[in-house]
């Protein structure tokens, strides 16, 4: 039994099963199964459904018959891929991207690129999984590889002390471990874009939820090896993509050149009182015009945190527009005493 074997009995049978194989050519069902993930990944079966219920169609009798599966799912290898070619294969294999609306596929194409294109240059996975799934009113995509994963990736690179210090420098924009080929902006509009995004590696979980306004920290069982990202947008999302560049540029210049900081995400021991921590927050922030410091959550800050922002940093780089908002009584108290000086 060869490929071709495989895809006449696809074709006779409109919907094949791996016993279809077995019966039909006297192989094992783990052969069968091997040569039918084969045609999958390289387009010419599409897989329906999972487990014991999974069937096998061929692309264009999926398409004229209007039968698609939920979801697509191929495994890359990572050799010489190039990240704006796959989803255009993806889609001729899985129509139901090509039916979204106009500003939601915009987004899609972005952030998908995006994430596959980190994936392919900082991973050092030998293979990625991808992913995409338009259902429930809902577009979702997965980007899975198996290499040294995102945070430590950034730790290391940027001699940071941990990976919760990697994700606040993920959060900021402009972090890249590769500045002479990334700007470092992917993931920060990728999470934009979403309504949530999350990033999982070795047991770090970071989630952005647009849906909320909020971003979380968490710990989980460190399972997973790589780096996972997940992507949710919902298909009557109004958000554009255009718009989201527009809220991070300056009115006067289109390059990225705004940032928005949530303090609350860089307190140690509950509050924020030390000029270290305000330099773990202003860390990076020159290479802006505009930052919006969030101090939503905040109830009090430290004299010495406030003077390290707010007068040193600002005395060092005159021309960076630091806007406080979201301000506690005592935030204010504090912001206000030290510009006075």
């Amino acid at each position: 039994m060869d490929k071709s074997d495989v895809l006449k009995i696809a074709r006779i049978k409109k919907k094949m099963k791996t016993k279809d194989l077995v019966l039909a050519f006297g192989v094992s069902r783990q052969y069968a199964s091997v040569v039918t993930n084969m045609l999958v990944q390289e387009g010419r079966l599409l897989k329906v459904g999972s487990t014991a219920g999974a069937y096998y169609v061929l692309p264009e009798l999926a398409k004229s018959s209007g039968m698609f599966p939920i979801k697509i799912v191929r495994r890359l290898k990572n050799k010489n891929l190039a990240e704006h070619e796959i989803l255009p294969e993806l889609e001729s294999q899985y129509p139901p991207i090509g039916r979204l609306p106009e500003n939601v596929k915009s987004i899609l194409v972005y952030a998908f690129s995006e994430m596959l294109n980190n994936a392919i240059d900082h991973s050092g996975s030998k293979d990625i999984e991808v992913e995409i799934s338009v259902h429930n009113r809902k577009l979702q995509f997965v980007v899975n590889d198996f290499g040294v994963g995102v945070f430590r990736n950034v730790m290391n690179k940027r001699h940071l002390k941990d990976e919760t210090e990697a994700m606040q420098d993920l959060l900021k924009g402009k972090t890249t471990t590769a500045p002479h080929a990334h700007s470092g902006e992917g993931i920060f509009f990728t999470s934009k874009t979403a309504d949530v995004f999350t990033l999982q590696s070795f047991g770090h979980v970071l989630v952005v939820n647009n849906k909320v306004h909020d971003v979380f920290f968490r710990r989980v069982p460190a399972r997973k090896r790589g780096t996972r990202v997940k992507f949710t947008v919902d298909l009557r999302s109004t958000r554009h993509l255009n718009d989201v560049f527009k809220a991070f540029t300056s009115d006067s210049e289109p390059d990225f050149s705004k940032t928005e900081i949530q303090v609350r995400l860089y307190t140690m021991g509950g509050v924020h009182v030390s000029r270290s921590q305000a330099r773990r927050i202003l860390a990076g922030l020159e290479k802006f015009k505009v930052v919006i410091l969030d101090f939503d959550k905040v109830p009090m800050i430290g004299q010495a945190f406030a003077d390290e922002i707010f007068r040193v940093f600002k005395n060092r780089y005159p021309d960076i527009d630091i806007r406080p908002i979201n301000m506690s009584e005592g935030v204010k108290f504090m912001v206000d005493r030290v510009a006075r000086v």
